[in-house]
C-alpha cells in the first residue's frame, strides 16, 4: 500500500516532469519564431521587434492569471499581433492610396472638375460640337474609375480595420457599368444619353407652321393658364409627339447596353438593381411598397375630390366610367404636380389663399431677388451664402441666343469653391418653390465640402432631395409669407388651415403616386419584365393603377410617353424624389420639434432657428460618410420621431385634418374614392400593326427598309453559293424560301432579328 507521503512524492515528481515539459516547449516556441522572423526582410524590422517585446512581457506575468499553458498564451499573442500589425499595415497603404500627396481624392476630384465643365458646357449651349466633348469625357471618367477600381482591388478588405478607408474602397470598386471592358459600348452609351437629352432639350411643338412651342416657358404656360379641353389635349399630345415618341429606339438600345455591361460585373442582376443599391438597404424595394400602401388612402380622398370638382368644371362626357380622371387636366404636363388647379378647388373661397406669382410681380421682384429671397432663409439658420461665384457663373435666366437644357440643376463643379444653378427662371411661384429646392442642393454641397472626394456626396438621393425641400414647407407657412410681406393677412380658424393643406396637398400628396411609379416602370424595363414590343401600355398601366389618370387620346406602341420626362430622356434615377417626399416631413417634424415649436406641424416656420439649422448642418456635413440611417437617426436624436428608417407617420399626421375633412366632403357628394385599379379606360391603348408589334415597336419603316435590304443582299449570296453567315446576317436567312410578297411582313418579323440588326449595321 501506499501512503500519504508516497502520493506526495509521486505528485512531486509529476509536477516537476511538467515543468520540464513546459520549459522545454517555451524554448521551442520561442526558437521557432526567433527563426521565422529571421526570414523577414528589413521591412518588418519594426514587426519584430513589437512582437519580442510582446513575448517579453507575457514571460513575466505569472501563471495564475489565466491558468492558461506558456506555449498556448504564446500562440494567441503572436497570432494576435500578427493580425493587428496587418490590419495596421493594410489601413496605412489605404490611407496613402486615397490621401497621399496625389492621391485618389486628389486624381479623382480633378477627374470630375474636368467632367463637370463639360456638362456645364453642353447643358448650357445644346451644339453637337458640345455634345461629342461631353461623350468623349464620360469615356475618360469611365476608364478612369476602371483603373482605380483595378488598384483598389489590390487591398485585402478583410484585412483593414478601419471603417472610412474600408467604405471608401467600396466605393472605388463599385463602378457601375463603367467598369465594362469595352470602351465602345460605353462611348456608345455615353452618346445615346446625349442624344435623347438632345432631343428633349430642343423639341418644339408646331400646333401651326408659324406658332412652334417649346416645353420652357411656352407649353408649361399653357398648363398653368388654360382651362380649354382641346387646347390642353393638343399641347399634351404635341409635346409627347415631338419628345418621347422621337427617342423610343435610343432608349431601348440603351437599356440592352447598360445591362450588357452592368450584367458583365458580375454583381447586377441588372442596372435597375445597381441603382437600388444606392440605398444600401436590401429590403429597400419592399420598403417603399410597403409605405406607399399606407400613403394611398390619403391620395385616393384627393383624387375623389379632384374628380368631381374637374367634372363640373369640364362636363361628364370628358370622364371615363372607370373613374380615371383625364391627364391633361391637372395644370401641369405630367400630373405630378395639382397646384394650378387650386382656383377651381379651394375648400373656403377667400379664406387665407393667396396667389404668390401676383404678389411678386405686383412687388416687382426679378429673377435676382428670387435668388436672395431663398439665400436669406439659408442664412437665416446659421448657414452659408451663396459665394460669389455662384452670382457669376450659374445661368438664372434662359439665354436668347441659344438651346440649353432648362430643368433646374444644381451643380458641384468640384473644386471646391464654385457651385451653381442651371434654370430658366420666370417670376412665378413654381419657380420660386424650384429655386428654394436647388439652393438647398447648393447648401449641401456647401456642408460636406470639408470632407475627402468620396464622402463629397449625398447618402442617398432622396435625402438630397427631402434637404432641398425642407424649406418649402416653412416658406410657404401664412407666417412666413406674411414675413416677406407676400400676403397681408394670416388665415384664422379651421377654414384658413384646410384652404393651407389643400394647396400643400396638392403639391404633396399628389405627387406621391408619381413618384413611386415612375422607377416601377424603370427597373420593369431593366429586369426584362416590361419588354421593347410594351413600354408604352406598361407605362400607362402604373399611371391608370396608382395615379388613377387615363391619357386622353389613344396610345399605342408607337409612342413612349415615358420619354416625355426629363428624368427619362437623361435617365435620372426618380425613385429618391418618393424618398423625399417622405423623409422631408420626417426631418420638418424633428425640426420644429428641436425648436420647441408650439404651432401645428404644418404652420411651424424653422426659419430663423439657429436650434434647427445647427442639426441640420450637423447632418449636411456628414455627406457620405455613413450609411443614410445613422444620418436620420442623426437628424431625428431626441424626438418622438427618433428612427434610422423612413417613415410615413409625419407626413400623414401633417396631412390629417385635409384627409378627414376630404372624406367627409365625398361622403356628402356620394363620391366614391377609388376608381378601377385593374386596367385602364378600354379606349386608352389602340394597338397598331397588330401582325407584327415589334415592327411597330422599333419603328416599321425603317425597319422594313433595313429588312429588305439584308433580304436581297441575303439572296445575293445564296445565288453565289455563300451560306448567309456573314456578321450582318442571322443563320436562319438560309431558309428565305418561305418568304414570298404576301406574307412579306411577318416573313421580315420571323426572318430577321431587327434590334441585333439594326445595332449591327450600326456597329460595322
Amino acid at each position: 500500500m501506499m501512503n500519504d507521503d508516497d502520493y506526495d512524492e509521486e505528485d512531486g515528481d509529476e509536477e516537476e516532469e511538467e515543468e520540464e515539459k513546459e520549459e522545454r516547449r517555451e524554448k521551442m516556441m520561442i526558437n521557432m519564431m526567433k527563426n521565422t522572423n529571421n526570414k523577414k526582410t528589413n521591412k518588418n524590422k519594426k514587426r519584430k521587434e513589437k512582437m519580442m517585446i510582446m513575448h517579453i512581457e507575457f514571460v513575466v506575468v505569472p501563471l495564475t492569471v489565466c491558468r492558461m499553458k506558456i506555449h498556448s498564451i504564446l500562440i494567441i499573442v503572436a497570432m494576435t499581433t500578427l493580425v493587428s500589425d496587418v490590419s495596421a499595415n493594410e489601413d496605412d497603404r489605404a490611407r496613402d492610396y486615397l490621401a497621399g500627396l496625389n492621391g485618389y481624392n486628389k486624381r479623382a476630384e480633378h477627374m470630375n472638375h474636368l467632367y463637370y465643365l463639360k456638362y456645364w458646357a453642353y447643358d448650357t449651349n445644346l451644339t453637337e460640337y458640345n455634345s461629342q466633348q461631353l461623350t468623349e469625357m464620360k469615356v475618360q471618367r469611365s476608364d478612369f474609375n476602371k483603373k482605380e477600381a483595378s488598384e483598389a482591388a489590390k487591398f485585402n478588405i478583410s484585412e483593414m480595420t478601419n471603417a472610412s478607408l474600408i467604405r471608401m474602397i467600396h466605393k472605388i470598386l463599385d463602378v457601375g457599368y463603367s467598369g465594362y471592358h469595352d470602351s465602345d459600348v460605353l462611348r456608345k452609351i455615353a452618346e445615346i444619353e446625349a442624344e435623347m437629352l438632345n432631343i428633349y432639350s430642343t423639341a418644339k411643338w408646331c400646333k401651326t407652321s408659324t406658332a412652334c412651342h417649346q416645353l420652357e416657358p411656352d407649353l408649361i404656360e399653357i398648363f398653368t393658364n388654360s382651362r380649354n379641353y382641346d387646347e390642353l389635349r393638343d399641347a399634351w399630345k404635341g409635346w409627347r409627339d415631338v419628345s418621347g415618341k422621337m427617342m423610343r429606339s435610343k432608349y431601348q438600345e440603351m437599356v440592352t447596353l447598360m445591362n450588357m455591361a452592368i450584367k458583365a460585373g458580375g454583381k447586377y442582376a441588372d442596372m435597375g438593381a445597381y441603382y437600388r443599391s444606392m440605398y444600401e438597404d436590401p429590403e429597400f424595394e419592399n420598403d417603399v411598397r410597403k409605405l406607399f400602401d399606407q400613403l394611398a388612402p390619403l391620395y385616393d380622398e384627393l383624387h375623389a375630390f379632384v374628380r368631381r370638382k374637374l367634372r363640373t368644371h369640364y362636363g361628364t362626357k370628358h370622364f371615363p366610367s372607370s373613374g380615371h380622371i383625364p391627364a391633361h387636366l391637372f395644370g401641369d404636363m405630367w400630373a405630378q404636380s395639382w397646384s394650378n388647379l387650386y382656383d377651381l378647388l379651394e375648400p373656403y373661397p377667400g379664406k387665407g389663399s393667396h396667389n404668390l406669382t401676383k404678389a411678386m410681380i405686383e412687388q416687382n421682384y426679378n429673377v435676382t431677388h428670387m435668388f436672395r429671397v431663398a439665400e436669406d432663409f439659408f442664412v437665416s439658420l446659421g448657414m452659408k451664402p451663396m459665394p460669389g461665384s455662384f452670382w457669376t457663373n450659374s445661368q438664372l435666366v434662359k439665354p436668347e441666343d441659344r438651346e440649353v437644357v432648362c430643368g433646374g440643376e444644381a451643380v458641384d463643379m468640384f473644386n471646391g469653391t464654385d457651385f451653381r444653378i442651371r434654370m430658366c427662371t420666370t417670376v412665378t411661384e413654381a419657380d420660386l418653390k424650384t429655386i428654394h429646392h436647388e439652393m438647398g442642393h447648393i447648401q449641401y454641397y456647401l456642408e460636406y465640402n470639408h470632407q475627402p472626394f468620396l464622402f463629397r456626396n449625398i447618402p442617398n438621393q432622396g435625402f438630397d432631395e427631402a434637404v432641398a425641400d425642407i424649406v418649402t414647407l416653412s416658406f410657404l407657412t401664412p407666417e412666413h409669407l406674411q414675413l416677406m410681406g407676400l400676403i397681408q393677412e394670416l388665415p384664422n380658424g379651421t377654414e384658413g388651415d384646410i384652404n393651407l393643406l389643400m394647396q400643400m396637398a396638392l403639391e404633396s400628396v399628389a405627387f406621391l403616386p408619381w413618384g413611386y411609379l415612375v422607377d416601377q416602370w424603370r427597373w420593369s424595363v431593366f429586369r426584362g419584365e416590361t419588354s421593347p414590343s410594351n413600354y408604352n401600355k406598361a407605362w400607362w398601366d402604373l399611371r391608370c393603377k396608382y395615379q388613377g389618370i387615363s391619357p386622353p387620346v389613344a396610345r399605342s406602341e408607337q409612342d413612349f410617353d415615358p420619354g416625355a420626362k426629363a428624368h427619362i430622356a437623361d435617365n435620372t434615377q426618380y425613385m429618391g424624389y418618393f424618398v423625399s417626399s417622405l423623409l422631408q416631413f420626417q426631418f420638418h417634424h424633428a425640426l420644429c420639434q428641436l425648436m420647441n415649436n408650439t404651432r401645428p406641424l404644418h404652420r411651424c416656420d424653422i426659419y430663423n432657428s439657429k436650434t434647427a439649422g445647427d442639426r441640420l448642418k450637423s447632418v449636411l456635413q456628414m455627406g457620405a460618410s455613413e450609411n443614410w440611417g445613422e444620418a436620420l437617426f442623426k437628424l431625428t436624436k431626441g424626438t418622438i420621431g427618433e428612427t434610422r428608417k423612413l417613415s410615413a407617420a409625419p407626413i400623414v399626421a401633417y396631412f390629417e385634418p385635409l384627409r378627414i375633412w376630404l372624406k367627409e366632403e365625398n361622403r356628402k357628394a356620394n363620391e366614391t374614392a377609388t376608381w378601377d385599379k385593374n386596367s385602364c379606360p378600354p379606349s386608352s391603348f389602340v394597338t397598331v400593326l397588330s401582325g407584327a408589334p415589334s415592327l411597330a415597336a422599333s419603328g416599321f419603316f425603317t425597319n422594313l427598309l433595313l429588312a429588305s435590304i439584308v433580304l436581297s443582299l441575303a439572296t445575293i449570296l445564296k445565288q453565289f453559293g455563300l451560306n448567309g453567315n456573314n456578321p450582318l446576317f442571322l443563320p436562319h436567312l438560309n431558309n428565305l424560301t418561305v418568304c414570298d410578297d404576301e406574307y412579306a411582313l411577318s416573313c421580315i418579323s420571323q426572318c430577321v432579328d431587327l434590334e441585333l440588326l439594326q445595332f449591327r449595321l450600326k456597329s460595322t
